[in-house]
């Protein structure tokens, strides 16, 4: 049986020890946290499994291998919501939903009347928006507890250890997925800060994550059920992640007003900020240097493109094929 360590046990070091947990790997995960929580960039994720909403503005392979998401994380946690994507925007920005629709694909328009139905308490808000049907959402703590408890009831084992890749990896098969905490040996990788809110706000009820179009700062709200919302979120070129910024708040909770005032009553029970992993160009980046592989770069994208990263990697280890996202200078 092939032994495998991955360092790091965020979404992408557990979508990977799954996969190579399938294809029958001895595995073993250390992050140095132990235990999942906010310390983690996808502990604030949006949880959004949107390739095509995501097409606005990302590389084509983010669409692409995106769809493969939903599937993967509905078959290895069955914690997957599949209502799809609502986009909108005030009637001023109708410009902006007009120019999301053409940079965008695998949507229906609909009209105010169609909103009403799909999202009673937006009724009489919204002139017109984009459904996006097969898109799909998800709880990124309970996605990732049951991600977990899954690996430990197959055997996976993990440990809480500082650990250097570079030590474990003149043992054997190493798989660095430590996200931002590998700028110390990525040269190249960078952070982008995201801020976003938990809110409780039992007076609004949303069936599916609603996008809201702004020039300045489009904002995302996702359900969590029970009056919970995610509410995010920015994207500022900067590795700080202790505080969120006061324009930063002052916008994400000015834009859920417009979405609907009764968010104006709402408590706000986190505050999260993280800093994204991200290459030049938004797009990941698997890199093997002998027992060495490195997989990074996921940017906003982290759920969306775990899975088809963690398959890439299986892919190379146990079917000898080079993987798409492979670096060409890679050993």
């Amino acid at each position: 049986m092939t032994q495998i360590t991955i360092i790091g046990g965020g979404v992408a070091g557990l979508c990977v020890a799954r996969s190579l947990r399938d294809r029958g790997a001895d595995v073993r995960v250390i992050d140095r946290h132990g235990a999942l929580g906010p310390h983690a960039c996808s502990w604030w994720a949006g949880g959004m499994l949107a390739p095509f909403c995501e097409g606005e503005n990302a590389e084509e392979p983010v669409v692409r291998l995106g769809q493969e998401a939903a599937d993967w994380w509905d078959a290895k946690t069955h914690a997957v919501n599949r209502c799809g994507t609502l986009v909108i925007s005030p009637t001023r920005d109708k410009a902006e939903l007009i120019r999301f629709g053409r940079r965008t694909s695998n949507f229906e328009t609909i009209s105010g009347a169609d909103i009403d139905v799909l999202e009673p308490d937006l009724a009489g808000r919204f002139n017109t928006g984009l459904l996006f049907k097969d898109e799909a959402h998800l709880s990124p703590r309970l996605a990732l507890s049951h991600l977990r408890d899954g690996l430990i009831a197959d055997g996976v084992t993990f440990e809480t250890a500082d650990a250097d890749p570079e030590v474990y990896a003149r043992g054997g098969l190493t798989v660095d997925c430590r996200g931002f905490q590998a700028r110390d040996t990525i040269t190249d990788l960078r952070g982008v800060k995201g801020e976003m809110l938990i809110l409780s706000c039992k007076d609004v009820t949303l069936n599916r994550p609603v996008r809201l179009l702004h020039p300045r700062i489009p904002l995302y709200v996702v359900p969590r059920g029970d009056g919970i919302f995610m509410l995010g979120a920015t994207m500022i070129e900067s590795s700080q992640k202790s505080h969120v910024t006061a324009r930063s708040l002052l916008e994400l909770l000015s834009a859920a007003y417009a979405l609907n005032p009764a968010f104006g009553e709402a408590e706000v029970l986190e505050i999260g900020v993280d800093a994204r992993p991200a290459f030049p160009d938004n797009l990941p980046r698997i890199r093997r240097n002998g027992n060495l592989i490195r997989a990074n770069g996921l940017f906003r994208h982290g759920f969306l493109l775990a899975p088809a990263m963690a398959r890439m990697v299986a892919e190379m280890i146990f079917d000898n094929t080079r993987p798409e996202m492979m670096d060409e200078a890679s050993a």
